[in-house]
């Protein structure tokens, strides 16, 4: 058996376990990513993971945490 596997160099998944999409941004509120993204995640190249890892910071704006509740729901219909 080897231990190549824990060897391995691999971009770390940005995932903080808060999976909840942003119904208008359409990206999870926890890591910022897309559901693309998410589910390929695991197929990526180290390469595709850094561009992504790269541009999470610049996506918080894109993500307001608080939407107004139901009265702003209402509101936009």
């Amino acid at each position: 058996m080897s231990d190549e596997v824990w060897k391995r160099e691999e971009v770390e998944s940005p995932c903080v376990k808060i999976c909840v999409i942003h119904p208008e941004a359409r990206l999870c509120t926890g890591c910022l990513r897309s559901i693309d993204e998410i589910g390929s995640w695991s197929r990526m190249t180290p390469e595709a993971r850094r561009e992504i890892m790269a541009e999470l910071p610049a996506r918080a704006g894109q993500i307001t945490k608080r939407r107004g509740g139901r009265a702003a729901r209402l509101a936009r219909k």
